[in-house]
């Protein structure tokens, strides 16, 4: 045994190197592949393959070329070898680096492939140009991304948002009926008589009259240009679970330049994602104004722009309806975005406009969210993620 450990770690050193630099004559390692892992090059090839050459329109030369089953029989390759996250990276490029848009239109292409959020964002994009006979299996692939983030964000949400909504309604001279007696208790603690073996209560902590009834308005208004893609995913998906929530009224506002109302679709967020059209121009302030006009309890309503900022309408005009809400007692919240994807794009001046006003922008991870909606309906401070 003594000796081989060296030369076997070196070698898939080599291994691993020689399958990033992807070969030829220049990549230094001199190391060769065969089986599983000639392979595996070869699907890396085929994408990454072509870095030195001009790949614009049709003249895009990488080992896929534009055939529909030579891709199908790729994307069957990279789910052989690659972990699942993987997969979804090579997918992305490969739409991206090689111009495979026009593929996903064909159903047999959409059954062979990984789905995620950034698929479905594909997908809505080209959802004009979808033929008939595509449509549906579209639908079954966004359905199932779907599916799979309401299982993992649903549960969480409304736990959240529950408890929230009734530390909102709480009052401090209920009737006997209404009083919530453990949190009494616990507010009072420090003033127990050990000689009495009691609890003097001096604040009494009760339940709201109207328990069964709407306590909060929450307006949802996301910007579908194409760069908000994913956020438009999750918003939608949470817009379904809040609007299924009776104690939160729930209206779910989509705009570029012009601005859809897709409340009555709600109750299906795949409806909604079919609703948008992503992509086009971006004028917030005409969303806003459209919001503003429906709100008609500003004490109790939550309105949370869904936006990267670059607004394409009157400027000044945006920033006074966030103020005018703000003053009338709404609690405004600004997400640069609603995504996994890291710190996103976004205009720094309106930004920094909007937290001088009070409502500071940032991103959103979906896990963050609930934590967000729960501050913003007990009027608390958000919970603001550090992005020193």
């Amino acid at each position: 045994m003594t000796g081989t450990g060296p030369p076997r770690e070196a070698s898939e050193r080599l291994r691993r190197w020689r399958l990033v630099l992807g070969g030829g004559a220049a990549d230094g390692t001199g190391h060769a592949l065969s089986g599983r892992d000639a392979a595996m090059d070869g699907t890396l090839a085929a994408l990454y393959g072509t870095q030195d050459k001009p790949r614009t329109g049709r003249d895009r030369t990488a080992g896929l070329g534009a055939s529909a089953p030579s891709v199908a029989r790729w994307l069957g390759d990279i789910r052989a070898y690659f972990p699942t996250s993987v997969v979804q990276v090579m997918q992305r490029d490969a739409v991206e680096r090689l111009g495979l848009s026009a593929l996903l239109l064909e159903p047999e292409m959409l059954q062979a492939v990984e789905a995620d959020v950034h698929l479905v964002g594909t997908l809505l994009s080209l959802n004009k140009a979808m033929p008939e006979t595509t449509k549906e299996t579209a639908r079954a692939v966004v359905r199932k991304v779907v599916d799979d983030l309401e299982k993992r964000l649903a549960a969480r949400t409304r736990a959240t948002l529950t408890g929230a909504l009734d530390r909102s309604a709480r009052v401090t001279r209920p009737r006997h009926h209404d009083i919530d007696w453990n949190r009494t208790i616990a507010a009072n603690l420090k003033h127990y008589l050990p000689e009495y073996g009691t609890v003097v209560p001096e604040r009494i902590v009760g339940y709201g009259r109207a328990a069964r009834s709407v306590k909060k308005d929450v307006i949802l208004c996301i910007d579908q240009s194409g760069s908000m893609a994913a956020s438009v995913v999750h918003a939608s998906v949470f817009g379904a679970v809040l609007a299924s929530m009776r104690s939160i009224s729930t209206r779910l506002v989509v705009f570029d330049t012009a601005v859809a109302d897709l409340t009555d679709q709600l109750d299906d967020p795949v409806d909604v994602l079919f609703g948008t059209r992503l992509g086009g121009g971006t004028d917030i302030n005409r969303a806003l104004a459209y919001c503003q006009s429906r709100i008609t309890r500003p004490a109790e309503t939550v309105v949370v722009l869904i936006s990267d900022l670059y607004e394409g309408g009157i400027r000044h005009e945006m920033l006074k309806r966030v103020a005018a809400m703000k003053a009338s007692g709404v609690q405004f919240v600004a997400l640069l975005a609603l995504s996994d994807e890291g710190a996103p794009a976004y205009d720094r001046e309106h930004a920094a406009a909007l937290a001088a006003r009070g409502a500071p922008a940032f991103a959103c991870t979906p896990d963050l969210f609930p934590e967000v909606m729960a501050a913003a309906i007990e009027k608390r401070p958000l919970p603001i993620p550090d992005t020193a």
